[in-house]
């Protein structure tokens, strides 16, 4: 007998799949959060048989449970813990540990691929390519991978992951891995996702408009409220204002934050650790302490919103040998404009002493300290024609 303790996100729940298709009825399956993983393994250790296999996929054990569960292997207890985020290396320390961030070709691992390849390293599972194609499509997604490779199927596996309960979305998965020769989605789910996809949207164009800024240890957080989509927004987000280093989302009747970032020198699994938290370098999570709840609620509570910049301008754009203009709240106007290959800001008219080598690192500054947004044409055009009128 076995049993089967796993995250209750895509990827956990992809090892739930591959267990159940794996082992049958002789696996029994539970899906834990963070905080109430520790819960289930005092629970097992106290009260299950001790010839059943423990497995614990995406999830890793507090200090505690790892000495009771380093006692209940040395004691003839069977139990195996895979995980692949980098902060679970030290349980490579004990036999019945594996801890893997990349696997043999560099890639990112995610812990259905690595039970996967346990699961066929044991002779358990029989491959198929519908399983293989599933496998990597949660993968891609839990490490990100699906956004650069711009794999949709990916993001679309964990968007009917959200739509239908954890029980449902794991008996049709079963059903397409027992059945179908490559993993494609119905006539159905294509059409539910189309319409989801377009709520998604509509509730992330909301969510641009209500990102506070917050500069913490020499970093720039935007701060949002949201309840839904933590994923997709985070990306959205990230996109919208690359000036920020990560974005923050609040789930306050939850008491739960994730982090988001979108660039490759942010590590914000190691932000998520101060708070008690962890994750992937991309994305992470932890509840919200007193702490975090002062400097991302209280103390942005009465800041403005960031504004986006202006969309679809033929003549305010970017880089442009004219300059481009942008406004902060303070009803303050900064021109951006090419001078000898380098690039120089005009703050109402008057030239600031900073000179910057690319027009990205202008912006940066501007965004950053200034919380500026990219003026529309018409308001581009009359500034043009003041400055002629002026000269």
């Amino acid at each position: 007998m076995y049993k089967l303790l796993s995250h209750n996100d895509l990827d956990g729940v992809g090892c739930g799949i591959l267990a159940k298709i794996a082992f049958d009825n002789q696996v029994q399956v539970r899906y834990n959060s963070i905080g109430s993983l520790n819960r289930e393994v005092e629970y097992f250790l106290e009260n299950d048989q001790n010839d059943t296999f423990l497995l614990i996929t995406d999830l890793s054990v507090n200090e505690e449970n790892e000495k009771k569960l380093q006692t209940f292997y040395q004691g003839g207890g069977k139990v195996q813990l895979l995980d692949h985020h980098k902060t679970a290396l030290h349980f490579n320390e004990y036999e019945w540990g594996s801890v893997k961030v990349e696997d043999e070709q560099n890639r990112l691992t995610s812990a259905t691929s690595l039970l996967y390849q346990y699961l066929l390293s044991n002779n358990h599972i029989t491959p198929s390519k519908a399983i293989d194609e599933f496998v990597e499509l949660v993968r891609q997604y839990d490490t990100w991978e699906w956004e650069r490779n711009n794999n949709l199927q990916a993001k679309r596996l964990n968007t009917l992951f959200f739509l239908i309960s954890i029980d449902e979305f794991v008996d049709k998965m079963i059903n397409k891995l027992s059945s179908d020769e490559h993993f494609e989605f119905d006539t159905f789910e294509k059409q539910i996702l189309e319409m989801e996809e377009q709520k998604i949207e509509r509730y992330i164009n909301r969510k641009k408009r209500q990102v506070t800024q917050v500069e913490l240890n020499n970093k720039y957080a935007g701060v949002v409220y949201a309840e839904s989509y933590h994923s997709e927004l985070g990306n959205e987000l990230g996109k919208e204002y690359p000036h920020l280093d990560y974005i923050v989302i609040l789930n306050i009747s939850g008491k739960r934050m994730g982090f988001r970032t979108i660039h490759d020198d942010v590590d914000v699994s190691e932000i998520a650790g101060y708070y008690g938290g962890g994750g992937h370098e991309k994305a992470s999570g932890a509840t919200m302490t007193d702490e975090a709840f002062k400097q991302f609620v209280i103390e942005t509570f009465q800041q403005e919103h960031l504004r986006e910049d202006a969309k679809r301008n033929r003549f305010n754009q970017k880089q442009s040998s004219f300059g481009t203009l942008y406004r902060n709240q303070k009803n303050d106007k900064f021109l951006i404009y090419p001078t000898n290959e380098k690039w120089k800001v005009e703050r109402n008219n008057h030239d600031m002493e900073q000179i910057y080598t690319n027009f990205e690192d202008a912006e940066r500054f501007l965004k950053r300290n200034e919380q500026v947004w990219m003026e529309r044409d018409d308001a581009f055009v009359q500034y043009l024609m003041e400055q002629v009128k002026g000269q």
